[in-house]
């Protein structure tokens, strides 16, 4: 074995003329050099350095700048520049590494925004070409029609691009049937750290031999030399050092390397140097394309779910039920059950379980067949399952000639299985569910990854689950255990508080202890998140002296002055260092919360809570959801939950130079996005921008005032009286022409938008008119006061006359109470005191009533949120004086309409004739937020509608927003999103509840009037 030099790492920064404690703003020198270079753009001011100084890890570095290359071409302009002048460089996709990898101090290729192509697909070659920047979601879908896919499913593949993937060597749930994303890599367009393109892919051992030559000029034939060296001198190390595991992606990918060369893949003596830079975490090179091999899809699955007494008795039957070749296995403690149990969707699931399961294990199966599935789970159960008399199970009976562990102890106590895709996706969903929880603490101690991923031999889990639990025992803290029990991958994140030096301490002991522990039974120090910051500096005590150093020899060939991502895994970064919080960081946000905030650390908890996944950056067409639509449309990191909570939290912390209420970070972070409150359900976390939205720009009114434009908007409900009574005379100024430019000029309204048009009978006046309620209070079966909304009573009354014919119909006593409105305008514009003083005055005057069995059905479904949801941030707690009891008895009793019908089934007693036409609904982004959307589609279908749900985000009109001519181009490329669905549904009219949804569909191509509400549809379809 070879023995190696044991120079010190090169630091960049040495004999380098750049500013580096300037972090590049005070050399304009360099971003002038770096866009004469490049066609993207280029970026060093504080906000996207911000941005880029996080990932999804515990860490935080400020990085130097950030550029968006458009084509390798920039990628190497930027290399070659920056190799000239030994600025380090890092290559980045979606940010949602764990460890740390994807933050430095480094000129930043953010790949994802222009580099993010599906270039071609070769279905009966079974492979792809894709860019760097190119989403696992998006290139899936490209050939999913044709039953392929990308084998790796990393949990965040819908944000995870395959640059990062590669860097990663991105695994998944199902590895023990897939690997690592190294066996799908056939070909890679790389720019070396000197800026040289070239290709990697297989080549011959002795083609490397020929050119290799450790002392050219040129990075190439050093490269090859030093691959050629490590298979002729380090074979040996390699096999005795590196974990014999599917699961390990610690260090540099040498295994494979030797395994290509021996023929274990294909055939001896060719290797493919493309495979080499997966787990390189950009270190290497920076992969600009790659061509993947794929795989079918299998035809069908079949799920069952072991319970267990106790979590060392699931981790005892992990090794036996690999024999029955799973395609994952993946296990959930107490706590994470716990935590799913209290969720809604899943107390149910929960509740099934036989009493005291501590644990289960998820065990899938693919097969050809339904049938074959089912036999597949049988076989299952009655190998593993203490008492498997069938008698809870429709599995087929067990196959007698099935391989099976009857020589292993049976320690499952039941089993429950699931074989159609709802139930099993079912059982998945709440096998995620609880690490959102687990990650929604607001405390300073916090669920940290930065050992939760160590890879163990399957037979040696019950003895590392048990060292884990001491070594927590011992420094008086918990973590859950979770995930990839199959090929040994236990997600365990450590509660510590790094705020507190005692606790970064322990950080790094339980790190050591942990480690000691993975070595000792044979296992990875990651398994599949990377070394990073987090892991880099085990990898020594992993592989030893030797291979440490030929790592660092790999490393200088590709790089000879370590510039390309420095200090990853063979550098010199410390675990402790670099911390996102650590004993320095404070606060002060330079104003006191307006709303109550019930959470842990109140407002500032809230800021913090963003642990940096990435979720609010998936595109629509593949992730789905309602968060966050700004990013969707504009693809700019700071328009995301993660962009603006990573900037309000530099704000508050002083990393930025702004105040959160200072006019260039209201209008360059906060101005933008729409209150849609799709993160309090979509965001992992539950950040609630929404709300932190309304605080800053409260506190921004108070230091700044308030223009007269925002003040009109904020008062719509008091101008709308005044403008229905004035009608039709104040809806003449909209039509006449010239007006639309005056007001853009004078207050900012966007001249292309049509203004709402007020009703000179408005709903009260109408109702008056007909003699009040039509169904006595002694006759009714239940007691409805229809909230009057601003928008269905003054513009829109044709919906609230529908909803009394509905409900009416259903034998509801319906009256309209005297309130002036929720509260909503003013409070999406900030102005609190407005939106408090109205929502006191309105529970003041509804929750007696609500006490005393009167329900609150609103029409609007913004305004029925803010009476749920909202009123308890304006008035709970110490906000104001108002009873607590009374803000929770108004929102328990609060319904939108359609959730109203469904909830009580007020339908079922009511005659339908509904007209032979399919609706497509588009469902409102608060409703959607707050779970309820789904009603209007149930109590539809009932109706006899065929409905057409579209899994939408916000229209882009969110209220006012719309209407404001800054924000009118971002409202429109939100709307297009929507349009684009509603284009590609079969549905022949579309539906919304929302009036700002109705606003923004008549504007898309085809469209003539108002999609109605569906509500109305209800009333018509009555007999």
């Amino acid at each position: 074995m070879a023995t190696h030099s044991s120079e010190s790492i090169p630091d960049p920064r040495e004999g380098s003329d750049f500013d580096y404690t300037g972090g590049g703003t005070e050399r304009p020198d360099i971003v002038d050099a770096l866009e004469q270079r490049v066609a993207g753009e280029v970026r060093f001011d504080d906000y996207s350095k911000r941005l880029y100084a996080t990932d999804a890890s515990a860490y935080e570095v400020t990085p130097i700048g950030v550029v968006f290359p458009e084509s390798t071409a920039d990628v190497a302009a930027v290399h070659e520049y920056c190799f000239e002048e030994g600025i380090p460089v890092l290559p980045r996709g979606g940010g949602t590494s764990l460890a740390g990898q994807t933050v430095n101090e480094a000129v930043v290729l953010d790949l994802t925004r222009e580099m993010d192509a599906v270039i071609e697909t070769d279905t009966e070659g079974k492979t792809a070409r894709a860019e760097a920047g190119a989403y696992i979601g998006d290139l899936n879908a490209a050939v999913a029609d044709a039953g392929l896919k990308f084998a790796p499913d990393p949990a965040w593949r819908d944000k995870s691009a395959v640059g990062g993937a590669i860097g990663n060597n991105t695994t998944g749930a199902h590895s023990l049937k897939y690997g690592k994303t190294d066996h799908y890599i056939e070909e890679a367009e790389v720019v070396l750290a000197d800026g040289t393109v070239t290709t990697f892919g297989e080549v011959a051992v002795e083609d490397l031999r020929e050119s290799a030559d450790p002392e050219s000029d040129e990075l190439l034939p050093r490269i090859h030399a030093d691959v050629v060296r490590i298979l002729d001198e380090e074979a040996e190390a390699i096999d005795d050092r590196f974990p014999e595991m599917k699961r390990n992606v610690s260090g540099y990918n040498l295994d494979r390397l030797l395994a290509d060369h021996r023929g274990e893949y294909g055939e001896e003596g060719i290797v493919n140097l493309a495979r080499l830079l997966a787990g390189s975490e950009g270190t290497l090179a920076t992969v600009t394309e790659a061509t993947l091999s794929l795989v079918e899809i299998p035809e069908t699955k079949a799920v069952a779910l072991l319970t267990y007494d106790d979590l060392l008795d699931a981790m005892e039957d992990v090794a036996p039920i690999l024999e029955h070749d799973p395609a994952a296995v993946e296990v959930m403690d107490d706590v994470l059950l716990g935590l799913a149990a209290d969720t809604t969707e899943f107390a149910d699931v929960v509740a099934t379980l036989p009493e005291g399961t501590d644990s289960v294990l998820l065990v899938e199966f693919y097969a050809e067949s339904d049938a074959a599935g089912r036999q597949k789970v049988a076989d299952l159960v009655a190998d593993r399952v203490v008492e498997a008399t069938g008698g809870a199970l429709t599995a087929a009976d067990p196959d007698p000639e099935a391989a099976t562990t009857t020589d292993q102890p049976r320690r499952a106590v039941d089993a429950m299985e699931a074989h159609d895709p709802d139930r099993r996706e079912q059982f998945w969903k709440m096998r995620k569910s609880g690490l959102p929880i687990l990650l929604s603490r607001t405390t300073d101690e916090k669920h940290i990854a930065f050992i939760e991923d160590c890879a163990i031999p399957p037979e040696h889990l019950p003895e590392y689950t048990r060292e884990f639990q001491e070594i927590l025992d011992d420094h008086d803290t918990f973590a859950s255990f979770y995930a990839h029990a199959g090929p040994g991958v236990l997600h365990i994140r450590p509660l510590i508080n790094t705020k507190d030096v005692e606790g970064v301490e322990t950080m790094a002991e339980i790190a050591d202890r942990v480690t000691d522990a993975v070595v000792r039974l044979g296992g990875s120090v990651s398994g599949e998140h990377g070394d990073g910051r987090a892991r880099t500096q085990w990898n020594r005590k992993l592989y030893g002296d030797d291979l440490w150093s030929a790592f660092r020899d790999l490393k200088t060939a590709f790089d000879p002055d370590w510039l390309l991502n420095p200090g990853s895994v063979c550098g010199d970064v410390d675990m402790t260092e670099n911390l996102r919080f650590d004993s320095e960081y404070e606060v002060d946000a330079g104003f006191d919360p307006a709303m109550e905030w019930a959470n842990e650390n109140g407002m500032q908890g809230m800021i913090e809570l963003c642990h940096g996944c990435g979720g609010c950056r998936g595109p629509q067409e593949t992730t789905g959801g309602v968060m966050c639509p700004t990013y969707r449309a504009s693809e700019e990191e700071i328009q995301s939950t993660r962009g603006r909570a990573n900037a309000l939290r530099g704000a508050i912390s002083g990393e930025l130079p702004d105040d959160p209420t200072n006019d260039e970070f209201v209008s360059e972070v906060m101005d933008l996005c729409v209150g849609c409150k799709g993160c309090a359900k979509d965001c992992p976390s539950g950040v609630d921008m929404a709300k932190l939205k309304a605080e800053v720009e409260h506190a921004h009114h108070e230091e700044h005032g308030v223009d007269l434009r925002t003040r009109l908007l904020g008062e719509f409900e008091r101008l709308a009286p005044l403008g229905s009574k004035l009608a039709p005379l104040s809806n003449v100024p909209s039509k006449v022409p010239g007006m639309g430019a005056l007001l853009e000029r004078t207050l900012g309204i966007a001249s292309d938008r049509d203004l709402p048009t007020f009703r000179s009978e408005n709903l009260i006046d109408w109702f008056d008119a007909r003699g009040g309620p039509a169904v006595s209070r002694a006759a009714a079966d239940r007691d409805v006061m229809l909230f009057p909304d601003v928008y269905t009573t003054y513009t829109n009354p044709g919906a609230g006359k529908a909803a009394v014919r509905v409900l009416e119909a259903a034998n509801c006593h319906v009256r309209i109470p005297d309130v002036t409105g929720s509260g909503r305008p003013p409070h999406s514009k900030g102005l609190l005191d407005r939106s408090r003083a109205t929502a006191r005055e309105t529970v003041e005057t509804l929750a007696p009533d609500a006490a005393t069995g009167w329900d609150v059905v609103v029409v609007e479904p913004s305004d029925a949120v803010m009476l749920q949801s909202d009123y308890h941030d304006l008035l709970g707690g110490d906000a104001s004086d108002v009873p607590d009891a009374d803000v929770e008895v108004l929102a328990e009793n609060t319904y939108g309409v359609m959730e109203y019908v469904d909830a009580f089934r007020l339908d079922e007693s009511l005659g339908f004739d509904a007209p032979g036409e399919t609706l497509t609904y588009h469902g409102h982004c608060h409703q959607k937020a707050t779970k309820k959307d789904h009603h209007a589609v149930g109590v539809l279908r009932r109706a006899g509608y065929g409905v057409d749900p579209l899994d939408s985000t916000c229209c882009g009109m969110a209220g006012s927003f719309g209407y404001e001519a800054e924000h009118y181009s971002m409202s429109r490329s939100i709307g297009s999103i929507l349009f684009d669905q509603v284009a590609d549904s079969d549905g022949d009219v579309v539906v919304a509840p929302g009036a700002s949804c109705s606003s923004q569909l008549k504007e898309r191509e085809g469209a003539s009037e108002e999609p109605p509400h569906p509500v109305e549809k209800l009333a018509a379809a009555l007999g």
